[in-house]
């Protein structure tokens, strides 16, 4: 089952092509790896697939929803069905870990105080991170705060996670761990797209590999810096 789809699609930052042409298909379950210089196309194309940026032309389908002329209500619920993790892990400062899960099960229509509490403690579970529930983002680490982005993006169960740079602030040891924790939840069945400017994370932990370079995008067998 295609989970993304695109045919012949343009992607502009504003005014500016960044992509051209692009015709890329990603199934269930597959690990899929974005490289490419900074500027050439690795999140603007992770941005269109979540609606940031509109696509005008050619067919862009993500979980059978098309994102051509999408309105503002639709790429909310499709977004509901996504993971999305930053580099920067956008995490609020003022709430706890447990807070800040919470805050996002309630915005996406989470109801039941016991449920709520339960399902937290379960993501928190996943991710090795419940004994940090009541902590705050200031008090862990990177490595920390990522793992509770990621248990963010798995609040609603989606079958797509998008994830931008995920590494991209965390040294060699903790980039692993995090990556390898993808690499599980990929396991059970999810797809997720990564952009990435960290190759050896790629040749220790390899699969499918697209490089964006002079507004294309073409699968790349082996990776070199």
């Amino acid at each position: 089952m295609n989970f993304i789809k695109l045919n012949q699609v343009d992607i502009f930052q504003r005014e500016k092509l960044v992509l051209k042409d692009i015709n890329l298909s990603i199934n269930q379950g597959e690990f899929i790896y974005l490289v490419g210089k900074t500027g050439s196309g690795k999140s603007s194309l992770l941005k269109a697939l979540y609606g940031d940026i509109m696509v005008k032309n050619g067919t862009l389908t993500v979980l059978d929803q098309s994102l051509i002329n999408i309105s503002k209500r639709k790429i909310l619920s499709l977004r509901r069905k996504l993971g999305i993790i930053f580099q920067d892990f956008q995490l609020l400062s003022d709430r706890s870990v447990k807070d800040n899960i919470k805050f996002i099960m309630k915005a996406t229509g989470w109801k039941g105080k016991s449920k709520i509490n339960n399902a937290i403690d379960e993501l928190l579970s996943k991710v090795n991170m419940l004994e940090k529930a009541n902590q705050f983002p200031y008090q862990l680490s990177g490595g920390e705060q990522q793992r509770i982005a990621i248990a963010r993006a798995l609040i609603n169960n989606p079958n797509v996670i998008l994830a931008d740079e995920p590494t991209g602030n965390l040294d060699p040891q903790t980039s692993e761990e995090i990556i390898s924790l993808l690499f599980e939840i990929c396991g059970n069945g999810k797809t997720i797209v990564m952009a990435t400017h960290d190759y050896d994370i790629i040749n220790k932990f390899p699969s499918t590999t697209y490089k964006c370079d002079q507004q294309k995008i073409e699968k790349v067998q082996t990776v070199v810096q």
